[in-house]
């Protein structure tokens, strides 16, 4: 939920998948989580990212996927203000 709403806040758009309803989603859930169904996982690109921070993947979109970033953003203090004004 904290990701989710950090993500919101700053624009960004998501696609989410319920593991629990999609069998496809869970199996790929479990290949990259060690054989754990752990949400939040998170693809960025061909990154995928286990139950990470906003700010990781804030940097994960930055490196991977920068076509995905907000054209303006709202102001955030922290590593993801720092990230957006290099």
């Amino acid at each position: 939920m904290r990701l989710d709403r950090g993500l919101s806040r700053l624009g960004v758009a998501v696609d989410k998948q319920n593991i629990w309803d999609e069998p496809d989603a869970a199996a790929f859930v479990r290949s990259v989580a060690n054989g754990h169904e752990t949400v939040p996982t998170v693809v960025v690109g061909d990154q995928a990212l286990v139950n990470p921070s906003l700010d990781l993947v804030v940097a994960a979109l930055h490196e991977f996927a920068p076509d995905l970033i907000p054209d303006e953003l709202p102001e955030r203090q922290g590593l993801v203000s720092r990230i957006f004004s290099s």
